[in-house]
Parts: C-alpha cells; structure tokens; sequence
C-alpha cells in the first residue's frame, strides 16, 4: 500500500515538472517573439524618426512586466482579489516627469499592447507552434501598419515643434501673412500652419506651435 502511494506521488511530481517544464518553454518562446517585435519597433521604427534614446528603457521595462504579468495571470491560477490587489498596486504609480509627446505615448501603448496580446493569444486545439506562428503573424501585421502610418507612403509626414515668439506684434488680427513669413524666415522650416497657444503679456511673448512637412 505504502509501495502505491509512493509512486502515486512520483509520478504526480513527475507530471507536475513536466508541465512546468512545458510552460517554461511557451513562455521562453512567446517572451522571445515579444521582444523581437518590441526591439524591431523602437530601433528601427521609432527611434530613426524621433531620436529618443532615453525612452528605450521605458518601453522595454513596460513591454516586459505587462508581459510578464499578463502571463502568469493567464496561466496560474490565482484568486480574484490577488489580481485585483495586483493591478490596484499598479493603478498608484505616477511618473511625476517631464510632459511626454502624444506619439511617445502612442508607442508606449503599442509596446504595452504588444506585450499584451504576446502573452495571453491562444487559438483552442492547435499546436502550440500554429500559435507562435499565428502570434507572430500578429505582431508583424502591427509592425507593418505603423511603419507604413510613420512612413511618407499614403501623406507627407507633419512636424510639430512649439517655440517661445517674443514679436508679440506681429500675432495682432490682420497680420497673419507676415507672422506666418517671420516665422518661417526665423525657423528655417517650410511653414504652412501654425496655432497661438499661450500668450503672455508680462514678457512680451507667445508660444506658438508651428506645423511643417518633413523632406
């Protein structure tokens, strides 16, 4: 009796190492396709058009722990209330930073997007290469749209730079034209647009965003 029991619980370890065993390669393969995309995304994507060096940490620290977490929570089991204190712990942090572009966060929602659907897209009674296939063909599909969106393919690419105009004079009604030939002799850029965000009467000066095409 004792004989059964011990190789009852032999082959319950047994069966337990090879399931981790099995998880940890479909973790290892799908954190691997992740971070192939990830790293295809900002260096050859994003980083040739914006010159953000000091955002790759960001990117790939937050692709990585979405992944991570989004894993484990789709593979073990955990109660309701530990994932909902998980993500609670998440939902308090602030990053008290500097003002970040609005395609900066863009390109942190893809990379936290990416992360996402790398850990938890399965496809019922497959084989698990079918899904690392299908998985891949995902994160191409992205990676494709957005080089085409940031490319020069369907419109010319705007620029937008804000700068500090201190010839308060010239934002009067009436002067338009003369603003807009200023500020493209002064820039150097191609100017064809431009928005009057703040002005301040105290030092004679504007903040203007002026909008240009890239050659």
């Amino acid at each position: 009796m004792m004989l059964l029991q011990i190789a009852g619980d032999a082959a319950t370890t047994l069966s337990g190492f090879e399931e981790f065993q099995k998880m940890s390669v479909k973790l290892l393969v799908r954190l691997l396709i992740d971070l192939t995309a990830v790293f295809i995304l900002v260096r050859f994507i994003y980083y040739p058009i914006y010159k953000h060096r000091e955002l790759f940490f960001t990117y790939f620290i937050f692709n990585i722990v979405i992944f991570l977490i989004s894993f484990l929570l789709n593979k073990v089991d955990l109660s309701m209330g530990a994932a909902f204190g998980l993500f609670a712990v998440f939902s308090m942090l602030r990053y008290k930073t500097e003002e970040i572009a609005i395609k900066d966060m863009t390109y942190l929602f893809l990379v936290i997007a990416l992360g996402l659907v790398s850990a938890v897209t399965k496809i019922k009674d497959t084989a698990d290469h079918i899904e690392y296939i299908f998985l891949i063909g995902i994160n191409a599909v992205v990676l494709l749209i957005t080089y085409l969106l940031e490319s020069n393919i369907f419109m010319k690419k705007e620029s937008v730079k804000t700068i500090l105009y201190e010839n308060i004079e010239m934002i009067k009604e009436g002067k338009q034209d003369e603003l807009m030939a200023d500020l493209k002799l002064r820039t150097g850029f191609n100017v064809h647009r431009y928005s009057i965000h703040k002005i301040d009467f105290l030092k004679d000066a504007a903040q203007i965003k002026i909008y240009f095409y890239d050659k």
